[in-house]
Formats: C-alpha cells, sequence, structure tokens
C-alpha cells in the first residue's frame, strides 16, 4: 500500500482504456486488459517504468523495464495500427526514452524526485536557502571563497598569457592541480549525496516527513554545491584547452 507521500507523486488523474474502458494504472503505456497503447497522460517518470518513486533504484529492473517497453513501442508493431495509434507509439517512446535518460543518471535522478517533490532548485535557486554567512553575493561557497578567488587570478593570468603566445608551465601546473582538487571535491559530494538517497527513501517509506524534509535540504545544499563545483572545473579545463 502507498504511503500519503508516494500517492501524490505517483497518482495520475483516473483514467480508463480508450479501446476497453479498463481502469488503467498511472501512466500506462498500454492497456493491462487488451493491450491497446495509451495516449500519453502526462505522468511521471517513475510511473512509466511501474517503480515506486525512489532514489536507490534497481538499476537492472530499469534497464531492463526500458528494453521491454521500447520492443513494444517499436514501429513494426503499428505498421497496420491506425494514424491515432502511430502518433502515440512515437510520442509514449520519446516519453521512455526520457524517463529512463533521466532515472539511470544519479544526478539528474536525484533532481527530478526532488522537483517531483516541490524542491526549489536548479541555477536560478542556487544559494537562496543559504545562510548569509555560508554564500555572498558572488554565491561562492564560504570554505572556497580564497581557493576560487586565487583560481580566477590565475586564469585569468593563463587566458592573456595565450593570447601573448606564452605558456607559463608552473601556471599551468597549478591549474591541472587546482582541477584534480575540485574533482576530488565533486566526488565528496558525491558520497554525501548517496548517503542522502538512502534518508530520503527510509523516511518516505516511514512517512516520515520531518525526516525527509531534512534530507531533501540537505540534497538541494550538496547539488548547489557540486553545480558550483563543476562550473569551475568547466572554466579550468576550457582554459587549459583540454
Amino acid at each position: 500500500m502507498l504511503n500519503a507521500q508516494e500517492s501524490t507523486i505517483t497518482t495520475a488523474a483516473s483514467a480508463a482504456c480508450w479501446a476497453c474502458s479498463a481502469q488503467l494504472e498511472a501512466a500506462a503505456l498500454f492497456c493491462a486488459q487488451c493491450g491497446k497503447i495509451q495516449p500519453p497522460s502526462g505522468g511521471n517518470f517513475f510511473a512509466v517504468f511501474e517503480l515506486v518513486p525512489r532514489l536507490n533504484l534497481d538499476l537492472g529492473m530499469l534497464e531492463h523495464q526500458f528494453h521491454r517497453l521500447s520492443r513494444k513501442l517499436h514501429p513494426d508493431r503499428f505498421a497496420r495500427a491506425s494514424a491515432e495509434e502511430k502518433e502515440w507509439s512515437l510520442a509514449q517512446s520519446s516519453l521512455l526514452n526520457d524517463a529512463y535518460r533521466t532515472l539511470k543518471d544519479p544526478l539528474a535522478r536525484t533532481y527530478y524526485l526532488l522537483k517531483l517533490n516541490g524542491a526549489e532548485i536548479g541555477e536560478e535557486f542556487a544559494g537562496r536557502n543559504r545562510p548569509e554567512n555560508e554564500m555572498g553575493t558572488s554565491r561562492v561557497p564560504a570554505d572556497l571563497l580564497e581557493e576560487v578567488f586565487e583560481l580566477n587570478m590565475q586564469l585569468e593570468e593563463m587566458r592573456m598569457g595565450r593570447k601573448m603566445g606564452e605558456v607559463d608551465e608552473q601556471l599551468q601546473s597549478d591549474l591541472k592541480q587546482a582541477e584534480k582538487k575540485f574533482l576530488g571535491l565533486e566526488d565528496e559530494v558525491d558520497e554525501k549525496l548517496h548517503a542522502e538517497w538512502t534518508n530520503w527513501d527510509e523516511a518516505a517509506e516511514s512517512g516520515d516527513e520531518t525526516a525527509r524534509d531534512a534530507a531533501q535540504k540537505s540534497m538541494i545544499a550538496l547539488l548547489d554545491r557540486r553545480r558550483y563545483l563543476s562550473n569551475l572545473v568547466r572554466d579550468v579545463t576550457e582554459t587549459l584547452g583540454e
């Protein structure tokens, strides 16, 4: 039996099969009664694969379901179908592919499930809920302020040197070391995120809204930090020309 949180996420508007009028599961691609393809219902990605919304997923099962449904949606199966059914098969194939790409990727899955739960997450919300002493107007994490300042100076120096046809090997080495460090910090964030996955899943399973909200808030802050680190790595990589 689904708890209230799961029901809110997975339940779509009540619908019946257009061909046999049987009741449909949320986001059903096909009718379980007659096997007919159904028009897109706007269900969430977890429901497409008949999965309970969780962060720790059985990726083997996800892949199995993806290939099974992909075969059922293959155009050859709709060669003699109506124009509407052919159109639905294309739309459902697109939905299936989007759902699979999102759920198999750890970060994309985290973003997606948090957004399903109403989290304000993304670049436009970055740092909104951070205490003032943790995030300044530049949104630089407090523990990285000095390093980021130094990094920006080094990046600018490297760019200017490149324009003048000069290569500073020591500066290049320093930037590579900085890149390595920020990649390591990304890995640390990922480890903490995975720990919060378990906290979120267990809280959702037990219906503990307080614990779930705490895990969600922690993950939002971690994703905010990871996005910032990824931008730093990108800037260094681009400047080094790697």
